[in-house]
């Protein structure tokens, strides 16, 4: 649809329905969704300003859209990505085939530092070529909002570089596009025993380009084993705050490290990973508004455990999941399938799933007043498929895009 104005007609089921003053779904709320047979929905100024049944639908002189019984959800929103990069690393995927570990690819000059070698490479325009394909391909499924990381820079140049791809891919693309920076995804090898050094050059040359330039609107922190301690987090983190940029950060990937523990102490907007995850942890979270954020894609990728979201969800506490596509340990956008993967094996129900990916992950990028549900006053952003039997079907169908249309 080219039009801010349309009538959405004969919609078989209407997913996703909302009050204004839901901003999230947790603990057992987060197994229900609300919907609505045979509807209609009004879109005037790119926004949804009605909805209904069939039978009180206005009359309307303008463009009209006749579902003819197709199901209409609202757009997926993914919270976590690393989409700009220069290249895949399937000589890894081959390595990793092999037998060999993490760390012993990292040895062979793999992981981060590759990806941050190539990038430092290529030029701005052809990084943005490449990025804006991987974000039609997801629009394609139905991705309707995009959290994009820089951190494959680990330079002062080749970070601002990743930046201001972002930032071009802001006004290029029909969805919302949040940035985050990640200058702090690893330490370049010239930094590997001088930690100090990198972190001041994030501090006193990158952060103050990004925030004149407004590159960037969260700022994340790689809190984990091997990587950023939790004082290093903490510093980095506050730093970045004096300049107006949130925080989102990676947490307990590798071990129980803290990562949750200083998420919430600096009002994190998202903690993500969290495949280990103990009781300490989950009160911590129940006592904050930070936002658990699952990562399946990554677990079945690396063959490494998954976030224990039934877990995480029976505490009370709500749940996101994310693509968190990159090059190295999750290329896959296809938010269908990480649906399924939640299901399988973070223990989600489907509902659960489709929660994860709308509500709560607009909550886990700041947009959940905008986007992630059917509610009046927010962005027409929408997933239309065939009529299903259920629900449940469309994480059983695994690996398939059900988006027969998407309406941004």
């Amino acid at each position: 649809m080219q039009s801010k104005n349309y009538l959405i007609t004969n919609i078989g089921e209407l997913f996703g329905i909302l009050g204004q003053e839901v901003k999230q779904l947790k603990g057992k709320e987060q197994s229900h969704i609300n919907t609505l047979k045979n509807a209609y929905l009004l879109v005037e100024n790119g926004l949804i300003s009605d909805f209904g049944p069939m039978s009180e639908c206005p009359a309307y002189s303008g463009e009209i859209k006749d579902l003819s019984a197709q199901w209409l959800l609202p757009g997926f929103v993914d919270s976590h990505t690393h989409m700009v990069f220069a290249g895949p690393r399937h000589n890894e995927y081959v390595m990793r085939l092999q037998g060999k570990t993490y760390a012993d690819i990292a040895a062979e000059g793999g992981g981060i530092l590759n990806s941050a070698k190539r990038l430092q490479g290529m030029s701005e325009d052809e990084l943005y070529q490449r990025t804006f394909d991987y974000a039609q391909a997801a629009i394609k499924s139905g991705t309707c909002a995009l959290e994009i990381k820089s951190g494959y820079g680990l330079s002062v140049e080749a970070e601002l570089k990743m930046l201001r791809v972002i930032k071009r891919l802001k006004t290029s693309l029909p969805i919302a596009v949040k940035a985050t920076f990640l200058g702090a995804h690893a330490f370049p090898a010239e930094y590997k025993n001088n930690h100090e050094a990198y972190i001041r050059q994030i501090v006193d040359e990158m952060l103050p380009v990004i925030a004149k330039e407004g590159l960037a609107d969260f700022i994340d922190v790689f809190c984990d084993e091997g990587f950023y301690s939790t004082e290093e987090t903490d510093y980095i983190l506050k730093a970045a705050a004096a300049y107006g940029l949130q925080p989102k950060i990676h947490g307990n990937e590798l071990g129980i490290t803290g990562g949750v523990q200083v998420a919430v102490a600096n009002q994190s907007l998202s903690v993500d990973h969290l495949e280990h995850i103990g009781e300490a942890e989950i009160e911590c979270l129940k006592a904050s508004e930070t936002m658990p954020v699952a990562l399946p894609g990554s677990s079945f990728f690396l063959k490494i455990p998954y976030t224990p979201g039934r877990r995480i969800i029976d505490s009370g506490l709500p749940l996101a999941i994310a693509s968190d596509f990159n090059p190295g340990s999750s290329p896959c956008s296809n938010l269908w399938f990480i649906w399924s993967l939640a299901c399988l094996y973070n223990g989600l129900l489907p509902e659960e799933g489709f929660n994860a990916l709308t509500i709560n992950a607009a909550k886990a990028m700041g947009l959940e007043t905008s986007l992630g549900s059917i509610t009046k006053g927010k962005r027409a952003c929408f997933i239309v498929t065939r009529a299903f039997e259920h629900i449940n079907e469309m994480p059983y169908w695994f690996t398939q895009n059900h988006a027969v249309e998407v309406l941004v």
